[in-house]
């Protein structure tokens, strides 16, 4: 999963060599962690979060087909 996140957010990026995707797992789930270069922020994020929020369902949607939880925070 944290390839398939990585691949999504050095193709909405200007700077995909910025791009790092951590994995942190709690208990209950993993959280990935997605840093992008400053500049690309608001690719990443996009209008009203709109971006951000599909990543989300995406991650989320992948996770459940395997049996997992997972969040995405993205980190300034």
């Amino acid at each position: 999963m944290k390839e398939l996140l990585t691949y999504i957010a050095q193709n909405l990026v200007d700077n995909p060599d910025q791009v790092s995707v951590t994995e942190r797992n709690t208990d209950a789930e993993t959280v990935f962690e997605v840093r992008v270069a400053e500049s690309d922020m608001g690719k990443i994020i996009g209008r009203q979060g709109r971006i951000a929020k599909e990543i989300r369902i995406l991650m989320r949607a992948v996770a459940q087909r395997q049996g997992k939880s997972v969040s995405v925070e993205i980190m300034d």
